[in-house]
């Protein structure tokens, strides 16, 4: 199970981390806190030192109720951070978090390797086409409507069959194009209620009949921090438990903020499940 990013194939049978680099001022748990280069850059060093396989970066908050962000200023936004992250860093395999065929275009002309969509083509008619002439691995996450209504549209009779049908449409039609590498993402927190993430969570061995990788972002996620009677700041630990939750059910990619502990959460999977 391998994906290729600018010519390398990294194999995804082995679960691989990705890190968050928002630089939004408005995320729900680090927006803001990387608005100048050089903190910015020390982020991405701390996560590339402690093992992401990827850097996932986002200039559009797509956190419930997020403020519009005009393209021209998503653009403005993100070029100069991933223009920036592979000077300092040149063999970084950078994923752009957008919803927008042209952000994602401009994105991989200036060095990106993956288009980490959370709307699977739904919210741009010519991204899954933008996606097949970049040839690039295309990330497909579940919503319904978009930032500001998918919070209104948590209405399901089986949450889980109708993801598994949202899916195989989507990848039917991404097949249809010519797009040879693609992940699917149950997107915990998206136009779904505390009680169906968990629901979803707890089906996620059931997404593996789609015989793709698997990518699941619940770092940090109200998810865990309204369970837990807490804050974003204070949910790590809750974090690393679904997270392990998470790779016991056949994930492959952990996206999260907090590298370091995802990736101690690898290891300790990988030595539970060591064939002899």
């Amino acid at each position: 199970m391998t994906i290729n990013c600018l010519g390398t194939l990294v194999d995804l049978s082995s679960p691989k981390v990705m890190g968050i680099l928002n630089v939004t001022p408005n995320s729900f748990y680090d927006g803001g806190k990387f608005n100048d280069e050089k903190r910015l850059l020390l982020q991405v060093e701390k996560m590339l030192t402690e093992g992401a396989t990827f850097i996932d970066i986002g200039a559009y908050s797509s956190k419930p109720n997020a403020e519009f962000v005009s393209e021209e200023e998503e653009i403005d936004r993100l070029i100069p951070i991933v223009k920036s992250v592979l000077k300092h860093f040149p063999q970084t395999l950078i994923s752009i978090d957008t919803f927008r065929a042209n952000v994602a275009k401009v994105g991989i002309e200036n060095g990106a390797c993956i288009i980490n969509d959370i709307a699977a083509g739904s919210l741009d008619e010519n991204m899954m086409k933008t996606v097949s002439e970049l040839q690039v691995p295309y990330i497909m996450m579940h919503m319904k409507g978009n930032p500001q209504t998918m919070q209104s549209l948590a209405q399901y009779d089986n949450i889980t069959k109708e993801m598994l049908f949202y899916f195989s449409e989507k990848v039917a039609q991404a097949r249809n194009l010519g797009i040879n590498d693609l992940i699917i993402d149950p997107g915990f927190g998206f136009a779904k209620t505390l009680e169906q993430n968990f629901e979803v969570m707890n089906n996620l061995e059931l997404f593996q009949m789609m015989e793709l990788p698997i990518l699941v972002g619940i770092s940090r996620k109200s998810m865990i921090y309204k369970t837990l009677d807490t804050s974003a700041e204070f949910a790590l630990n809750g974090t690393t438990v679904l997270n392990t939750i998470a790779l016991q059910k056949g994930s492959n990619i952990l996206r999260v903020h907090d590298v370091k502990e995802a990736i101690e959460c690898v290891k300790l999977h990988r030595s539970l499940n060591f064939k002899k």
